[in-house]
C-alpha cells in the first residue's frame, strides 16, 4: 500500500526554519496504531491526517505526536491547511477563503490571507475558550526548567496551566539571559505529570528586538524535546495574557519569535479579543512554506 504524504515548514518563509509537519492528505483506512507508528517514524512535533468529515464540514483532522495523539495543535492546523490549499487538494481557493477542520477538541476554523504576490498566510481561530487551571510554585517550576527560583517573574502571573485546546504551564522568565539558560528537567516534569499538571511548558520573555515576546516549548514526556514553533501553546499564553489585561474590553496582538536556539527561528502572530472581562476569540497565525512530497509503504 503507498501513501502519499507532504513536508512544510510551518511559522516560517524559508525552508529549514520554522516548524517541519508531515501532512498524509488522504489517511483512510489507516488504523490508529498505524498512525502512531508513522508519526513516529516522521518523529517530528507533530504529523497530521485528513479524513473525509464526519459532520458536514472541510476535513476531518487528527493529530499525533510520537508518543500519542492529540487533540489540538497549532502548527498542524496552520500546515494542514496551508499545504491542502496550496497543492490545489481543497479545490479553488482566494484571500479571505476559511477551512473547518473537526478534531477531537472541537471545530478549527482556519483563514486565508493570500498576497498578489501570492504568499499564503493561516489564522486559526483556537477551538474552546481559554481555561485557567492550577498554579505551580515557582519553587516547583524553576527546577523543571533548570533555573533558579529568582529567573522567575511573576509579576503579572505566577506560573499557571492554561489552554485553549490544549493545555500547557506557561512560565515567565526575568529575562533572555534565562530563557537561553532553561533546559527541561525530566525527572520534575514527571513529577509535575503526576500531580496532574500539564507537563508541556511554554517558557518566554519580553522583547523589544523586532518582536514582542520571545519563547521556548519543552514537551520531552510527549517525544518532543523542544519544540521550534508552537501555536497551541502561545494562543494560550496570548490568552492568559490577555485575561490578566486591566482592560476589559479590547483587542491585543503580539509578535512573537521562537525556535532561536535550536537554528528553526519562527514568528507566530498573536491576536485576541476581550469583552466585559472575558477573552472571546484567540487567533494564531503564520506562514509556511513547502519542503517535500512523496510516497509512504505501508504493509
Amino acid at each position: 500500500m503507498k501513501l502519499e504524504f507532504y513536508t512544510c515548514d510551518v511559522f516560517t518563509r524559508n525552508r529549514f526554519g520554522g516548524n517541519p509537519l508531515a501532512v498524509i492528505p488522504d489517511a483512510r483506512g489507516l488504523s490508529s496504531r498505524q498512525m502512531q507508528q508513522i508519526a513516529r517514524e516522521f518523529n517530528y512535533s507533530e504529523t497530521t491526517f485528513v479524513l473525509p468529515p464526519e459532520q458536514g464540514h472541510d476535513r476531518k483532522v487528527r493529530i499525533f505526536t510520537p508518543a500519542r495523539e492529540v487533540p489540538f495543535a497549532g502548527h498542524p492546523n496552520i500546515g494542514t491547511a496551508f499545504t491542502l490549499a496550496a497543492t490545489g487538494l481543497l479545490g479553488p481557493v482566494s484571500d479571505g477563503h476559511v477551512i473547518t477542520f473537526e478534531e477531537k477538541a472541537g471545530l478549527v476554523r482556519i483563514s486565508l490571507a493570500i498576497s498578489k504576490t501570492g504568499n499564503m498566510r493561516c489564522e486559526l481561530l483556537a477551538p474552546q475558550k481559554l481555561s485557567v487551571g492550577p498554579v505551580v510554585m515557582p519553587e516547583l517550576a524553576a527546577p523543571a526548567l533548570t533555573l533558579d527560583v529568582a529567573d522567575i517573574n511573576l509579576s503579572v502571573h505566577p506560573p499557571c496551566v492554561a489552554g485553549v485546546g490544549l493545555s500547557f504551564l506557561i512560565v515567565e522568565l526575568s529575562g533572555q539571559d534565562a530563557l537561553a539558560r532553561a533546559r527541561f528537567n525530566s525527572a520534575v516534569m514527571e513529577a509535575l505529570e503526576k500531580e496532574g499538571i500539564a507537563p508541556d511548558i511554554l517558557l518566554y520573555t519580553r522583547s523589544e528586538e523586532h518582536c514582542d515576546i520571545q519563547a521556548r516549548m519543552f514537551a520531552p514526556l510527549d517525544g518532543v524535546p523542544e519544540d521550534p514553533a508552537t501555536g497551541s501553546a502561545n494562543c494560550a499564553l496570548a490568552a492568559l495574557l490577555t485575561y490578566y489585561e486591566k482592560a476589559s474590553s479590547g483587542q491585543f496582538s503580539w509578535i512573537i519569535s521562537q525556535g532561536v536556539e535550536m537554528g528553526r527561528p519562527s514568528r507566530l502572530y498573536a491576536r485576541t479579543e476581550k469583552a466585559s472581562g472575558e477573552v472571546i476569540a484567540t487567533r494564531i497565525a503564520g506562514d509556511s512554506v513547502l519542503v517535500s512530497h512523496g510516497e509512504l509503504y505501508i504493509d
